[in-house]
């Protein structure tokens, strides 16, 4: 069943379409087609990729000089700039538009945008910042991150970014490993009505970075100066500095993994990797204009920040939100702004139909889904509310590409409970244990040639160990994602789940989307968490006025044995006040996992990586008090 099917001129006028033709495909409208030799002749497609967006010019020679994963090389001997990039368009166009919970900030052009990324990349270099030191920041979603992004990497100084949401411990245990240059920091922050001064916090992690040369405040105006810092009028007072050009993999930012699986992963990625993938991804896979606008709700401690930022590569204008996710709020923003693609997580968009919010704005062509899988009925509802001019854009990747692996395309139509399929250049798979190729049946998500963002490595990690471990100790020589996933004979595909909090019932494995997925047609349940350790333990949050009895309890159960498989009927269901998910809405099943088979607080997450850390522990203590009631 189709959810969405695109009419023809929307096909034909698509930026995809208009890729396809410029390498000359036989049948444009083919996206099969042109995915094959997307993965086929890479070095092909990535060249074309450069100068269908009209990069500066690179030098003769292969796109990738060396093929293998991890140490893949690309476009040897180019250079370029992602600020350079980012900044080149007309200066009266707009490039950053900011809202907060109070209403719409202000705008800025990219004339504007240039000047000032400009003086603030000189007060930076008076500061001594220079090619490869890290610039690091505590600052939400406002325009002065951005401003500061561009200056730091115009610089060949590389960006790293965190949340002003987290602990000072939490803040350290990130930038710490990245031995900053220069910290920018705010004072404040609003959130859901409520202001979070955070002076002291910051000076408090700022004391254990030894490496500051300086700390640089961005006042918000929300609580009285007291001054101590380094004002960011400083910065703003700085000769101004063009952009230098750096190598393809020269390193622009660092980003760090959610920190509930351990120490925070810190990944680098480089300023070409990012540049190609962003196009690629919001160009064509998107259809993001020049002149169009994306907003993709979103805070500083996740990529998705990075990713929206990218559209200004694309001469669109970026539209920043920092505050609460108010479904009525965003979605009158969509609609106000004259928004053209927009994006957030699936638990946003069932809070929104819920609460009757969803509606197609009068620009808005393209509806954005990642963090987990959007689940079914919650689709099907999006589509019914968006009608048939909106195209509801599920996608899967990751923190540690920046980007995606499966999504949308233009071409084709969108199946019920399925993402479009694999994006242009990715050799995605689904393998078994021997590492076969499945068609159909749930497997490992790998991915069998290199990609351009792929980190360069992790910071700190000199013999690349540690990232040899997270991706391809599994798979000689192939990254190996960590996520179960069905490719389906049409290519589409189906994320049902982490592999490593897989649901293994007596050599029966399921991924744990599959349970969410058949509890959401439970009207007694509002959310929920399953979790195998040698007991199959599944959490549940039960509506207003709902009852966990005896009855609930039996047609669980019964309908996990007709719609899933009898081996993974629960074997305890237990009520809880609330699920525990990390700050990019993904729910905790595996630091839920380690709880329970006994390892420590500290060894399985970071607090303030999580959305609500005290419904972590809340899971844990109903789950030992299930276990106390049901003994002898």
């Amino acid at each position: 069943m189709n959810v969405w099917v695109p009419p023809a001129d929307r096909v034909m006028g698509s930026e995809m379409y208009r890729f396809a033709e410029a390498v000359g495909m036989a049948d444009p409208t083919e996206y099969a087609a042109l995915h094959r030799w997307s993965v086929a002749d890479r070095p092909a497609f990535w060249s074309a990729l450069w100068d269908f967006a009209a990069l500066p010019a690179r030098p003769a020679g292969p796109a990738v000089a060396d093929d293998r994963m991890p140490g893949a090389r690309w476009f040897p001997g180019a250079e370029l700039s992602y600020a350079s990039v980012a900044l080149a368009h007309d200066d009266g166009a707009l490039a950053l538009l900011c809202c907060d919970e109070t209403g719409t900030t202000g705008s800025t052009t990219f004339g504007e945008l240039r000047a000032e990324v400009a003086r603030v990349a000189g007060g930076l270099a008076a500061l001594g910042v220079g090619r490869g030191d890290r610039v690091a920041a505590v600052l939400p979603t406002r325009r002065e991150a951005v401003v500061a992004f561009l200056a730091t990497v115009s610089l060949g100084a590389v960006w790293v970014l965190c949340s002003p949401e987290f602990g000072a411990a939490s803040i350290v245990s990130r930038l710490a490993q990245t031995e900053p240059t220069v910290l920018l920091t705010t004072d404040a922050y609003r959130y859901n009505g409520r202001v979070h001064d955070v002076r002291e916090k910051l000076v408090e992690a700022a004391a254990q970075l030894p490496t500051l040369a300086a700390v640089v405040e961005v006042s918000s105006g929300l609580v009285e100066p007291r001054g101590g810092q380094r004002p960011w009028a400083e910065l703003l007072d700085g000769s101004p500095v063009d952009p230098v050009d750096v190598p393809f993999d020269h390193p622009l930012w660092i980003l760090f993994s959610s920190g509930t699986t351990g120490i925070p992963k810190a990944m680098v990625q480089g300023h070409g990797g990012i540049v190609l993938e962003h196009l690629k991804s919001l160009v064509l896979h998107n259809d993001l204009r020049a002149g169009q606008r994306l907003f993709w709700y979103t805070s500083t401690a996740w990529m998705m920040w990075n990713y929206q930022v990218g559209a200004l590569l694309a001469g669109a204008t970026a539209v920043l939100y920092d505050g609460v996710a108010d479904p009525a709020r965003l979605w009158s923003l969509v609609d106000d702004h004259g928004v053209h693609v927009f994006g957030a997580s699936p638990g946003f968009y069932q809070n929104a139909l819920d609460g009757g919010h969803v509606r197609a704005g009068r620009n808005l062509h393209t509806v954005g889904s990642t963090g987990s899988p959007l689940l079914e009925p919650t689709q099907r509802d999006l589509g019914d509310a968006l009608g048939h001019a909106v195209k509801i854009a599920s996608v899967s990747g990751g923190t540690d590409v920046c980007s995606a692996f499966v999504g949308p395309n233009p071409l084709q139509p969108v199946r019920i409970g399925e993402m479009q399929g694999r994006m242009l250049g990715v050799a995605a798979e689904a393998f078994d244990a021997a590492g076969r190729p499945l068609v159909d049946e749930i497997g490992e998500l790998v991915v069998t040639a290199a990609m351009p963002s792929m980190p360069l490595g992790f910071w700190g990690d000199d013999n690349g160990s540690r990232m040899h471990e997270t991706y391809f100790a599994t798979y000689p020589g192939v990254w190996r994602h960590g996520d179960w996933v069905r490719f389906t004979a049409e290519g589409g595909a189906v994320i049902t789940g982490r592999s490593d909090a897989t649901l293994n019932r007596g050599g029966v494995r399921m991924g744990t989307s599959e349970f969410y997925r058949v509890l959401a047609d439970v009207p007694e349940i509002e959310d929920a968490l399953v979790v195998d350790t040698d007991e199959l333990t599944l959490f549940v949050v039960l509506a207003d006025g709902s009852e966990l009895d005896d009855d609930l309890r039996t047609r669980i159960r019964t309908l996990v044995r007709s719609d899933i498989s009898p081996r993974h009927v629960p074997d305890t269901v237990v009520a809880v006040p609330a699920i525990p998910y990390t700050l990019t809405g993904k729910k905790c099943e595996i630091p839920v996992k380690r709880l329970l088979l006994g390892a420590t607080a500290a060894e399985v997450a970071d607090p303030q990586s999580l959305r609500n850390p005290e419904a972590l522990f809340a899971v844990v203590e109903a789950a030992a008090a299930a276990v106390e009631r049901s003994a002898p």
